[in-house]
């Protein structure tokens, strides 16, 4: 191939080489500005996002150390007692027993609570407060009403069981 590449180029007239070699100059200028004009603006792009993507390192490594510091934390044993009465205790400690319809004991580790027209964000509230007693929602329906905000719910609640 080498020899074939070689007799075409010596069969080519003085002119034409320096035509095509002029020309092989300029394309492989023109390519090489092209290239090195894509890794600038690439840079800058780069550059630019460089502080939000320090930033969310930097959350990342506290993320991490939170996960970490919480993992070799053991878990608080369950709470033993009437779960009908817990949910009712959160219930008054956040303000909402005007709002729950009724507690109904499925089990010893169970109940249903209903509550009626509460704020969603308070009925969160309420539910992150039985997760740290360790009861969990297990399953429910929510209902949107049609003032901002409120909802009617009907869940489940499961008490976490030692291992």
């Amino acid at each position: 191939m080498r020899k074939q590449l070689r007799k075409a180029w010596e069969s080519r007239s003085p002119r034409e080489r320096r035509v095509i070699t002029i020309l092989g100059m300029i394309l492989s200028a023109g390519l090489y500005l092209g290239l090195v004009s894509s890794a600038d603006r690439a840079r800058t792009r780069l550059r630019s996002n460089l502080p939000q993507l320090r930033v969310q390192a930097e959350e990342f490594e506290q993320q991490a150390a939170e996960y970490e510091r919480i993992k070799v934390t053991p878990s608080p044993p369950p709470l033993s007692g009437d779960l009908h009465a817990l949910a009712q205790t959160q219930a008054d400690i956040l303000g909402l027993s005007h709002a729950l319809n009724g507690i109904d004991a499925l089990g010893d580790d169970q109940v249903q609570v209903t509550f009626k027209a509460v704020p969603f964000a308070d009925w969160l509230k309420w539910t992150v407060a039985m997760q740290l007693q360790r009861v969990r929602f297990e399953k429910g329906r929510i209902e949107a009403l049609p003032e901002p905000g409120i909802v009617t719910v009907t869940g489940t609640f499961v008490r976490a069981t030692t291992e």
